[in-house]
C-alpha cells in the first residue's frame, strides 16, 4: 500500500506530456470543492431553519414530555414531579392540561386546542416571548393571532368555550337528570393575543391549568402530562436519554411514557428532514459530475504513463497493485476536494453566524433578518465520506484499464 501511495502521488504531481490532463484534473478537483462546499452550506442553512422552528415550538411546548399511556388525563403523584425536578439535567418540569374544545364567539364557532399551564410555565412563556404583561389572568384566555383574526377575537371580548364531550353529556342528560350540573358551559373573555409560531397562532388558546381542567371536564389535580425543559448547557437529546433511562427502571414505567417534540409533531419534522435529504441527493449530483470527469483524467493519465507502467511491471508489480495506484489517485483527489470544500463551507457558515452577511429577502415577513445556519458534524462526515466514496468508485474503471495497459501490451509498443 505504501508503494501504491508513493507512486500515486508521483503520478498526480509529476509533469505530463499532455497539458489537457492537468486541466481536466483541475476541473475535477474544483468541481468536487464547489459541490461539497455548496452542499454543506445548504444543509447548514436547512439545519438553521429547523433549529429556528424547534425553538419556536419550545416556547409553548417542551422538548420532552411525560404523558400517560392511552389516557386523556391522569393524576400526577407528587413523588413523580419531585423525582423529575431533582434530576441534574432538568431545568424545569411543570404539569399541563391540554385538549380540544369548541370556541363560540358571537356568531362564529371553531374547534380549537386549549392548553392550561401553571403559573411557573406562564412566567417562563412571558419571558421567552418578551411580553410586557401576563398573557391571561384567572379564567381568561390568550388566543393565537391567526385564530383571533379568523374569529374576530379581541381583548375583553366575551366567549364561550366547552369540551366536545359536553355535547354527548347533553344527550345523556335527557334520560339522566343527574348529569345536568355537568352541562354548565364555561364563559370567559379574551385577555390577549399572542404570536409565536403559525401552528400555535392558528389554533391554540392558552389559559391557567385550573381553568383548562374546568373546560376539558378534568377533575381538580388531573393533567395531560408534564412539560420538561433541560438545564442550561444540557442538550435536548441528552435530556431525553436521561428521562427514558430513569423511567425504564421506575415503578411508573407501565403508566407513563416519554414523548419528544419530534414525536408529537412527527409530520412537520419529517417534512423538514425530507427537504434536507432531498437537497442532499440533488446537490450531490454536482459532486458526481465532477467525480465522473475524474474518470477521464485518470484514464488519460494511464495512457500518458504507459511506459512507466511497463517499467513497474518489470519490477514485479501485479494487476491489483496497478489498480491500487489509480484508485488511490482518485481517493486522494476526493479527500483533497472534500477537505477544501469543508473548510470553505465552515468559513462561510461561521461568517454568516457571526455577521449575518446574507439577509432574508423580506425582513418584515420573518422573525429573523438573515439566513440562520447550524453546522452539524454528522452532515460534514456524511458529505465527506459520500464524496470520497464516489471518487473511489469512478476510479475503478480507469484503474482496471491501467492494469490492462500495463499487463497486456508488448515490450515494443510500451518502450516506443
Amino acid at each position: 500500500m505504501k508503494t501504491g501511495l508513493w507512486i500515486a502521488r508521483r503520478f498526480s504531481f509529476a509533469r505530463k506530456r499532455f497539458r489537457i490532463i492537468n486541466v481536466i484534473s483541475a476541473i475535477s478537483l474544483a468541481g468536487i470543492v464547489t459541490g461539497v462546499s455548496t452542499l454543506l452550506v445548504v444543509m447548514s442553512v436547512l439545519n438553521g431553519f429547523q433549529k429556528l422552528a424547534r425553538d419556536l415550538f419550545t416556547t409553548i411546548e417542551s422538548p420532552v414530555q411525560i404523558v400517560p399511556f392511552g389516557k386523556k388525563g391522569i393524576f400526577l403523584p407528587d413523588t413523580l414531579l419531585h423525582a423529575i425536578r431533582s434530576m441534574d439535567v432538568v431545568g424545569e418540569a411543570e404539569p399541563y392540561a391540554e385538549g380540544e374544545a369548541v370556541l363560540a364567539a358571537g356568531d362564529k364557532s371553531e374547534l380549537v386546542m386549549v392548553k392550561g399551564i401553571t403559573d411557573q410555565s406562564h412566567r417562563k412563556l412571558v419571558k421567552d416571548i418578551r411580553a410586557s404583561d401576563p398573557l391571561f389572568q384567572g379564567e381568561t384566555l390568550s388566543a393565537g393571532q391567526q385564530l383571533a383574526l379568523r374569529t374576530n377575537l379581541s381583548p375583553l371580548k366575551p366567549v364561550k368555550i366547552f369540551s366536545p364531550e359536553l355535547i354527548s353529556l347533553g344527550l345523556e342528560s335527557l334520560s339522566d337528570p343527574y348529569l345536568l350540573p355537568a352541562l354548565e358551559i364555561p364563559q370567559s373573555s379574551i385577555s390577549s393575543v399572542f404570536s409565536v409560531q403559525r401552528m400555535f397562532d392558528d389554533r391554540y388558546l392558552l389559559t391557567s391549568d385550573m381553568f383548562a381542567q374546568k373546560i376539558l371536564l378534568f377533575e381538580r389535580g388531573e393533567y395531560s402530562g408534564i412539560d420538561i425543559w433541560p438545564e442550561k448547557g444540557i442538550s435536548n437529546r441528552r435530556l431525553e436519554q436521561r428521562i427514558r433511562a430513569w423511567l425504564a427502571v421506575s415503578p411508573m414505567k407501565n403508566t407513563f411514557r416519554v414523548r419528544t417534540l419530534e414525536d408529537k409533531y412527527r409530520a412537520i419534522f419529517t417534512v423538514m428532514q425530507l427537504e434536507k435529504w432531498v437537497s442532499f441527493s440533488v446537490l450531490m449530483l454536482i459532486v458526481l459530475v465532477a467525480a465522473l470527469s475524474l474518470t477521464g483524467s485518470l484514464a488519460m493519465t494511464a495512457i500518458d504513463k504507459q511506459r512507466e507502467l511497463f517499467y513497474l511491471r518489470c519490477l514485479g508489480l501485479e494487476k491489483p497493485q496497478f489498480m491500487a495506484i489509480f484508485i488511490i489517485q482518485g481517493g486522494m483527489t476526493g479527500i483533497a476536494g472534500t477537505a477544501a470544500g469543508s473548510v470553505i463551507a465552515w468559513g462561510i457558515c461561521r461568517l454568516q453566524e457571526l455577521y449575518g452577511l446574507v439577509q432574508l429577502p423580506s425582513k418584515n415577513a420573518f422573525l429573523i433578518s438573515s439566513y440562520p445556519v447550524s453546522m452539524h458534524a454528522g452532515d460534514f462526515i456524511t458529505v465527506g465520506v459520500t464524496a470520497v466514496l464516489l471518487c473511489i468508485a469512478v476510479s475503478l474503471y480507469p484503474a482496471r484499464k491501467a492494469a490492462l495497459i500495463a499487463t497486456s501490451r508488448s515490450l515494443d509498443v510500451k518502450t516506443n
